[in-house]
């Protein structure tokens, strides 16, 4: 990775990102927390993030009733104190996820003739079909649609049928792509591929200077896609879940 978009893509600047083009709909403040309201955007944009090395668990437990949602925190780099605290009361580990980065150069190839198109915001009917398949429906809709301009709907065609979708915007010198989704006969085609690649030219015409990814561990096939365009590990989170009482 370049040293320019090395920089673009520090740890720092990719949560920044995040919290940019995948915001959730209110935040909130608590005792040595933020809190995220997410209206059931999923738990990137319903996580607390921890703002004091102290913070206490407590707060966050009575924060996160106050609006309706699990007692769930996001674990970043350096909160390790904060961490450790809430292993000791049995917080649960959900979902470690990696972020990925690449400079956009390095990604930002031609995709075959009529395979990747751009689509202005708003998404098209079947976009959502696509995304619906995968889980993403309209609350996760509305975090895309509350994200900042400037930002794109990405459509992936295979076998002459809209075959993937994507939804990728720009903070600062980061272009994110999120809610990647190929239909399932249609993986396995180099769609996703395609629309990584259109990702990157889009980026790079908006000033990024790295394309960004945020992938679960578990989720072995993405993680051979990015990695297989030449994507680097750029930093880790997990969330903590507190175990409701029986």
């Amino acid at each position: 990775m370049s040293l320019a978009a090395a920089e673009a893509a520090s740890a720092e600047a990719i949560f920044a990102a995040l919290e940019a083009t995948w915001p959730p709909h209110r935040w909130h403040e608590a005792p040595g927390w933020r809190v995220a309201e997410g209206a059931g955007g999923g738990k990137r944009v319903s996580s607390g993030v921890a703002v004091a090395e102290g913070a206490e668990p407590a707060a966050l437990v009575a924060a996160q009733s106050a609006l309706g949602q699990p007692a769930l925190a996001m674990i970043r780099p350096g909160d390790d104190a904060v961490d450790a605290r809430l292993a000791t009361e049995e917080w649960r580990v959900v979902d470690p996820t990696v972020a990925l980065a690449a400079p956009v150069e390095r990604l930002a190839e031609v995709p075959p003739r009529l395979t990747a198109f751009e689509v202005t915001w708003p998404q098209l009917a079947v976009q959502e079909e696509i995304w619906a398949g995968g889980g993403i429906g309209p609350a996760r809709l509305a975090v895309m649609a509350r994200a900042a301009a400037p930002k794109l709907a990405l459509l992936g065609r295979a076998d002459d049928s809209p075959a993937a979708t994507a939804f990728v915007a720009c903070h600062g010198r980061i272009g994110m792509v999120h809610a990647l989704e190929v239909r399932p006969g249609m993986r396995r085609k180099g769609v996703g591929r395609h629309l990584m690649q259109a990702a990157a030219l889009w980026a790079a015409r908006q000033g990024a200077g790295a394309l960004a990814v945020l992938v679960t561990c578990a989720n072995a096939p993405a993680l051979a896609l990015y990695r297989g365009l030449g994507m680097e590990d750029v930093a880790t989170y997990h969330y903590r879940l507190r175990e409701e009482s029986p």
